[in-house]
């Protein structure tokens, strides 16, 4: 192994796999490795059943008779939806990576408030039909999201007295007499908020956001989600064909002992006996714990039920967000379900995600409330992970560090730190126009 390497990426789950794709479509040399032997890392899909039972419940675990063939399920340890109009799906079409995945839409978003799961109301029609709020509430609404489509940062005309250098979201809220309810659901399930913070913020980065909901949504109707059939495991290995195809090298199953440096500076990798030289290396935080920071911790309960979420009108597939306000927390809860119609279970059965960012001793205690909306659980399994950071740029070692999962249950904030860390390891940012297609249709 003695030619250099351009780049040399450890580790395959997603954010890895996007970033070797990217690099190796920009030209670069890849070296791809990983010390496990499959796909995925943290955020790899299980199939068959028996390796769910198996990572959870010790090396003879078994799935019970009645939950079908074990290779029909495809279980995601960390699912996350892809927004119809966000940049993951850019990211594909740019990269060409949809030749080899198929997609379908989930059929539902929805909102929990006071104790009741509503459909998330996104465009002015619903917004009219919703009973989310009250009459006089909707016409407000309806009046704010008339404004935030036709709003642009470079036309005053269009601000309304509305200053986006000057004014906060929160004062926006106010400017359209829209309550604490509304601001609540707008932030939290169309701009996709974790927490409260960006009221405070000027306003052009939530309108945005919320644009970016309503322009997905419109793409394909139901809700502005899509999710590649058999799961996101198809996602990497898509990524990593298309690393080869531009000459990118793959090793799963390859002893990764640590990264080598000489004065400060990532010359390589030590893989056992050998040293494998490359100008730049990009990993997830498990290959560089020393560069690393935790920042908190995710609790996730995997769910398997035999019936779909009561209150979402018997919805195949959907995503639930309780903000945080509505149970008395910090951060938001996730919920996420998929089934057979995205060819992840056999007919008949549903995998349900509940997570959130953990902020007491008890973490299990804090998913109740979006465990009690799921009815009745045939079995479920818990992981608390932590969550780490890089310490830094990683300008001057040459190592540049991915983030831990969040507890998203879509992956805005996964595409936000992929080309973060494309831009800090190439100095430029990610060049979006490039891309020519931009409907998953035209792209075969």
């Amino acid at each position: 192994m003695d030619e250099e390497y351009d780049a040399i990426v450890l580790g395959t789950g997603l954010k890895e796999c996007v970033i070797s794709g990217m690099l190796s479509v920009s030209g670069k040399k890849v070296l791809h490795i990983d010390r496990n032997n499959y796909y995925g890392g943290e955020s790899a899909s299980l199939t068959p059943l028996e390796q769910l039972y198996e990572k959870f419940h010790g090396a003879n675990a078994k799935p019970p008779t009645e939950m079908g063939r074990g290779r029909d399920w495809n279980v995601d340890l960390i699912p996350k939806f892809l927004m119809a109009n966000g940049s993951l799906v850019k990211l594909l079409i740019h990269t060409g990576v949809t030749r080899y995945l198929e997609f379908k839409s989930i059929e539902g978003s929805y909102v929990y408030r006071g104790g009741k799961i509503y459909k998330v109301p996104a465009d002015e029609m619903e917004a009219l039909a919703t009973s989310l709020m009250g009459m006089f509430e909707k016409r407000r609404f309806k009046k704010f999201l008339v404004w935030v489509q036709q709003f642009d940062q470079n036309k005053p005309d269009t601000w309304q007295g509305l200053d986006p250098n000057v004014h906060t979201m929160q004062q926006v809220y106010e400017k359209f007499g829209l309550d604490e309810n509304t601001a609540d659901f707008t932030g939290h399930a169309l701009a996709l908020y974790r927490d409260d913070n960006y009221k405070a913020q000027t306003f052009a980065p939530s309108v945005e956001k919320i644009r970016l909901y309503s322009d997905s949504l419109a793409r394909y109707g139901k809700s502005p989600y899509l999710y590649p059939l058999y799961g996101l495991g198809e996602l990497p290995q898509g990524f990593a064909r298309l690393s080869a195809i531009y000459g990118g090298t793959y090793m799963l199953d390859k002893q990764v002992d640590n990264i080598v440096y000489e004065n400060g500076k990532a010359i390589g990798v030590k893989c056992g006996d050998d040293i494998v030289k490359g100008k730049q290396i990009y990993c997830d935080p498990s290959y560089a714990p020393d560069k690393v920071k935790k920042v908190g911790q995710v609790v996730r309960a995997i769910c398997l039920l035999n019936h779909p979420i009561p209150n979402t009108n018997d919805a195949q597939s959907c995503q639930i967000i309780i903000p945080q306000k509505q149970v008395g927390r910090h951060y938001d809860i996730y919920i996420s379900l998929v089934s057979n119609t995205n060819m992840v279970t056999p007919k008949g059965w549903f995998i349900a995600m509940v997570s959130t960012t953990v902020e007491t001793g008890n973490p299990e205690a804090e998913i109740i409330p979006g465990l009690t909306l799921l009815g009745a659980i045939t079995e479920k399994f818990i992981s608390v992970s932590d969550v780490f950071e890089p310490v830094d740029h990683g300008a001057e070692s040459q190592v540049f560090i991915s983030c831990s999962y969040d507890p998203t249950s879509h992956f805005e904030s996964t595409c936000r730190d992929v080309l973060e860390v494309f831009q800090r390891g190439t100095t430029t940012e990610f060049d979006f126009t490039k891309i020519t297609h931009l409907s998953l249709e035209d792209n075969e």
